[in-house]
């Protein structure tokens, strides 16, 4: 069936569109408009209304154990536990699978990635995806606290052995690229280190962050992954380090791509009777001199959420803030983690200058292709804040509202007043579609050029960007309409992107022999097979780099 969204604005930068034009539908994919004047089978008119591609988010902590763990440890968040009042902050976090995918495709998102994939836990992770109606979904598996990569560094294996391991990995656990949390930071966790910078060595193995983050940037850069590494920094959070976390691991790119998650946490200085100050403007004068680096930014919002981490020695320094008071920590084979609720205030002096940092972070890297729409959901507020986040960077009166509400001490520790930019459709598109697409390699989608997947997303435009963005107009998934006038029109279920990589084949027989021998278990167990999920051509296939 061919389907013609007529009249629309589109906005569409990866094609290089912005203005009036119909676009076509058909058997899933966006075509060409028909040149023997053929008529469409069905017409949606977009007259007066914006059109783009589906949005994607690279950075989204929707399934796995952490998110079950949180789950468990505030049963009090979930309908089955009790019912909630609709308007309490309880009743804007705590999701099931399902509903994770229906509150994203109502805003416009088509893809999703969960950036914090065990590969032990590799199937559980994808049997919940797989739960999860509507989104297209990615995984990134974690690697860098494994005893043995961490083993195969301090022997001085070969690059090209440790590539077979990342190879071996990422495809036996089906994810689209590889996660680094806090390298080593976790290993020296359970040997009793309580702060680990990026060149400190890890007790037993000797190797530093710094070595890890470099080993398994190499990997991926020799393997062909798309997405460049995907790096958790040490010391997140806290004030004052970021010569020793970020800003040593920026420079360490040298000249290869790198990704550097949530910087927001990574943006605080020392300055002031608090001794916490904002760092936003040097973190993005750096960001912006280094080119081979893309950044998420991990926005922090108001209200109720819980963080969840593999950056487990992070996360037991942060349980003293706990609120309500209740944590989980625990270890595990490699990175273990943390679970710990946290209730970002208005009128707390701290919260609000991480909600400040974050968005001159935003608004301070110049270029939109290189910085990420993500709140690091949950752990700096629920994905549902997005549309208020939107207007918060389009629209400088919101911002300006919204910093009468908070304290005057740090209206003075910001440089947010004085900072005019507001973001154009064409970049918050960039950000959210081209960018991306671009960056996970998947070209099939984030435009709307011939051949990409039928995911767009339409809406109302109007002056509260925040009503906008809330409710898609439509959104068609795969061509199909799954929702209309903001909500839930019909339920299917996407597909997980992953990667192949081809290990050599001594690799696969020298780890059956390293998983018997440490845990009783062939590697096939910890492979993800074909059949698992019990859906029709669950996984689709993205291709490596050549």
């Amino acid at each position: 069936m061919l389907t013609r969204l007529s009249g629309g604005h589109v906005v569409d930068p990866a094609s290089g569109r912005d203005g009036v034009a119909d676009i076509y539908v058909e058997d899933g994919l966006v075509v060409d408009p028909p040149s023997n004047g053929r008529a469409a089978d069905e017409t949606i008119d977009c007259t007066g209304l914006v059109v783009m591609a589906g949005a994607i988010d690279i950075h989204s902590h929707i399934a796995g154990g952490h998110v079950n763990t949180a789950r468990l440890l505030l049963p009090e968040w979930h309908r089955a536990f009790q019912a909630r009042p609709g308007e309490t902050a309880l009743s804007k976090v705590g999701w099931t699978t399902e509903e994770t995918g229906l509150l994203y495709a109502e805003m416009g998102f088509t893809t999703v990635v969960e950036p914090a994939m065990a590969p032990s836990s590799a199937l559980h992770a994808h049997l919940e995806l797989a739960d999860t109606p509507i989104i297209d979904k990615a995984t990134l598996v974690v690697l860098g606290n494994d005893d043995m990569l961490m083993s195969m560094i301090r022997e001085g294996e070969s690059e090209s052995a440790i590539a077979d391991y990342v190879a071996w990995t990422v495809s036996a656990s089906r994810a689209l690229g590889v996660k680094c949390i806090n390298a080593g930071g976790s290993a020296a966790f359970k040997e009793n280190v309580r702060k680990f910078d990026f060149d400190d060595a890890v007790p037993d193995y000797g190797v530093s962050s710094r070595q890890i983050v470099k080993t398994l940037q190499k990997a991926v850069t020799s393997l062909g992954i798309p997405h460049p590494l995907h790096v958790h920094c040490n010391n997140l959070g806290v004030p004052g380090a970021s010569s020793d976390s970020i800003e040593a691991t920026i420079r360490a790119a040298e000249g290869d791509p790198l990704h550097l998650a949530h910087i927001q946490f990574y943006g605080y200085g020392t300055e002031g009777k608090r001794r916490f100050s904002s760092r936003g403007q040097a973190l993005a004068d750096l960001v912006n001199a280094t080119p081979e680096v893309t950044v998420d930014i991990g926005q922090v919002m108001f209200g109720q959420t819980v963080t969840i981490s593999s950056d487990e020695l992070r996360q037991f320094a942060g349980s003293k803030q706990a609120s309500p008071k209740k944590s989980i920590i625990f270890d595990h084979e490699a990175n273990g983690g943390g679970v710990v609720p946290m209730n970002y205030k208005e009128k707390s002096y701290f919260n609000a200058l991480q909600w400040a940092i974050g968005l001159e972070l935003f608004l301070l890297i110049e270029d939109p292709s290189r910085v990420f729409f993500t709140t690091d959901h949950p752990n700096g507020a629920p994905f549902t804040t997005y549309p208020d986040i939107f207007a918060l960077l389009m629209d400088r009166s919101v911002r300006a509202r919204w910093l009468e509400a908070l304290p005057k001490s740090v209206v003075k520790m910001t440089a947010l007043p004085e900072i005019e930019r507001e973001y154009t459709l064409g970049e918050i598109a960039t950000m959210t579609r081209a960018s991306p697409a671009r960056l996970l390699g998947t070209p099939d989608r984030g435009h709307l050029g011939a051949g990409a997947v039928a995911d767009v997303a339409v809406y109302r435009p109007g002056e509260d960007k925040a009503k906008m963005f809330g409710k898609a107009a439509y959104v068609l998934k795969d061509g199909d309409v799954v929702v209309k006038d903001g909500a839930v029109v019909k339920r299917k279920f996407g597909r997980a992107l992953t990667l192949r990589p081809e290990p050599d084949k001594a690799m696969k027989t020298r780890l059956d022999r390293y998983f018997d021998d440490r845990y009783g278990l062939s590697a096939r167990w910890f492979e993800v097979p074909d059949g698992a999920l019990g859906r029709d051509e669950p996984f689709k296939v993205v291709p490596c780099r050549a």
